[in-house]
């Protein structure tokens, strides 16, 4: 039985950061652990910005760092609480309910600098599960406040990818588990 409510953000966190995860490639990932926030170039201000609180999904996303080179690092950013409740204060859905008219998805759009996507969760081996994963798209302000304001520390934690991914490939599954983060109902 599954304890885990479907739509339920789940983190790293503590009391002033929650944890969210990207991944980018050496390029814009080496910017960023110099300076401690992402930084443009290479790193692009003008496009939406997707940012994960699960790691398991940003591994099913990135193939643990393996998808391409454009995802070859993962990054673990810890940013203000703060910072993520704004996000989902200024958010709407990423597709529209099906009764709004194309003129009210148009407005609501407009006004939201965050768009909110519950995708399903993904286990070890990417499986989907029955509860979803929250992706965070920000876009404009959005991604000007998390580059300027949020980010608190930016950790690579490519290696810790690729150990865990090496477990699930010889079939150690409680050695994986024992190495994935923490990420408590937040």
């Amino acid at each position: 039985m599954n304890d885990i409510p479907e739509k339920q953000i789940r983190a790293v966190h503590d009391e002033q950061t929650i944890r969210v995860y990207q991944a980018y490639s050496d390029t814009i990932a080496d910017a960023a652990l110099a300076a401690g926030t992402f930084v443009s170039p290479p790193f692009k201000m003008d496009r939406m910005t997707w940012i994960k609180p699960s790691f398991l999904w940003m591994m099913y996303r990135a193939g643990w760092g393996f998808k391409d080179a454009g995802q070859n690092r993962i990054l673990a950013i810890d940013i203000s609480r703060e910072g993520f409740g704004w996000a989902l204060e200024h958010s709407c859905p990423s597709h529209p309910d099906p009764s709004m008219s194309p003129e009210d998805w148009a407005r609501l759009k407009a006004a939201s600098p965050v768009r909110i996507q519950w995708d399903p969760e993904r286990d070890l081996h990417h499986q989907p599960l029955a509860h979803r994963a929250i992706q965070i798209g920000l876009c404009g302000e959005a991604v000007r406040r998390y580059v300027d304001e949020w980010i608190i520390r930016i950790t690579d934690v490519t290696s810790l990818a690729a150990t865990i991914y090496s477990h699930v490939e010889v079939g150690d599954l409680a050695k994986a588990r024992e190495l994935l983060p923490d990420e408590r109902p937040y």
